[in-house]
């Protein structure tokens, strides 16, 4: 099946709980879940998109708790699903385990590193596509595949019996078709956390300069002024992002670059494992990133953030999720590399401060998706949600 959806001959009736979340309700009874190849699952291997990690790391004795919760809420495991190697990058392709088919437009990538997580969802193979975001990767697949795709706030789901990426932009994130059953899911993860409304509904603030830059912007700014037609939103407010200015991807490729090396550095030497030729480059790059490179992302990174965490209190942020459609299969690499750098200063807004942001499907070019996103202040999360029923509804 073009989805290659991994079916788990091992796992029990009842999943290893010791992970640490349960939950005795059962919102999720009827809904299939799908899991991203980083989750640790008891008596399941785990391979991170590597077949060198698969062949020197044991089978999991524990199970991710953000697994356990989804299971325990009632939804029923399908499989495990194809990653990107390692979760490090946004294209959607493995060149060990295959690349999955884009339902949608098979003709393009169907985005990563989350990118079998999003097809079993498109492909109504599953309800509920678990991955991970780090700098975009339930956020890109998501707008390549026509579905929502929330990025939590950083820090509120454990990030427990996985493999992680760069620890301080890792999110546990989830793929669905509709608002409802992302509302249940996200519900679930986040548990009793605290989450706070958006008080600020009635101000939206619209990331103009991102907005200007990308293909599907006529068709987002035709959606835009129909909501405000029919008085789902108040007036729009510009504010000015200019990423260029800010760095806002090259401060998050550091500093995600140097975690991703103090992650798997030893084990990359050790091992010498092969990776596609893109991942190979960027991994080698990240043993270059000096102390002080860092010194100064982390410093933009503050004052950025700091800047960020002032509009948004008064005010929710919309802005495009990606460039436009997912890039054609078969892109040059040159062409690629040039994209993913337009991508991520995009995606690292939210990544570099922690914020929750979620893609709405909202448009498509020629039957190829994409969409826009809502961003908001930290812990804001379950209210993006409502906020986006409210648009959608």
């Amino acid at each position: 099946m073009p989805h290659r959806l991994t079916p788990n001959p091992f796992l029990p009736v009842s999943v290893n709980t010791r992970a640490g979340i349960t939950t005795g309700a059962q919102s999720l009874a009827g809904l299939r879940l799908a899991v991203k190849d980083l989750f640790h699952m008891a008596g399941v291997p785990t391979t991170a998109g590597n077949p060198t990690w698969l062949a020197t790391h044991a089978t999991p004795e524990h199970t991710a708790a953000s697994v356990v919760a989804l299971l325990n809420a009632g939804a029923k495991f399908v499989g495990k699903t194809i990653t990107d190697e390692l979760a490090y990058s946004l294209n959607g392709q493995n060149i060990h385990y295959g690349t999955p088919t884009n339902p949608i437009t098979p003709e393009r990538l169907p985005g990563g590193s989350s990118s079998d997580s999003a097809v079993a969802v498109a492909a109504n193979l599953a309800d509920i596509g678990l991955g991970t975001d780090t700098g975009g990767s339930i956020r890109v697949p998501a707008s390549y595949n026509g579905l929502f795709g929330l990025r939590p706030t950083h820090g509120r789901i454990p990030m427990d019996h996985m493999v992680g990426l760069a620890p301080s932009f890792d999110t546990v994130g989830v793929l669905t078709q509709d608002l409802d059953s992302l509302a249940k899911a996200m519900s679930v993860l986040l548990g009793d956390t605290a989450d706070h409304a958006l008080p600020m509904m009635q101000r939206v603030q619209i990331a103009h300069l991102q907005m200007e830059q990308v293909e599907h912007r006529d068709l987002l700014k035709a959606k835009l002024k129909q909501w405000q037609q029919s008085s789902k939103l108040s007036e729009l407010h510009s504010l000015s992002i200019d990423a260029d200015a800010w760095q806002t991807g090259e401060t998050f490729r550091v500093l995600q670059g140097a975690e991703i090396w103090a992650e798997h550095g030893d084990w990359i030497q050790t091992q010498q494992p092969e990776f596609a030729p893109d991942i190979e480059q960027r991994l080698r790059w990240t043993q270059t990133i000096s102390p002080e490179e860092v010194t100064l992302a982390k410093q933009r990174q503050i004052a950025f953030t700091k800047w960020l965490d002032g509009h948004l209190a008064n005010g929710l942020l919309l802005l495009p999720t990606t460039p436009g459609r997912a890039p054609l299969i078969g892109t040059p690499d040159e062409a690629l590399a040039d994209y993913r750098n337009q991508l991520l200063s995009m995606t690292a807004i939210a990544g570099l401060g922690g914020y929750p942001q979620l893609h709405l499907p909202i448009v498509d070019i020629e039957g190829a998706p994409c969409g826009l996103s809502l961003l908001g202040p930290r812990n804001s999360d379950l209210a993006l949600i409502a906020f986006a029923k409210s648009l959608l509804e």
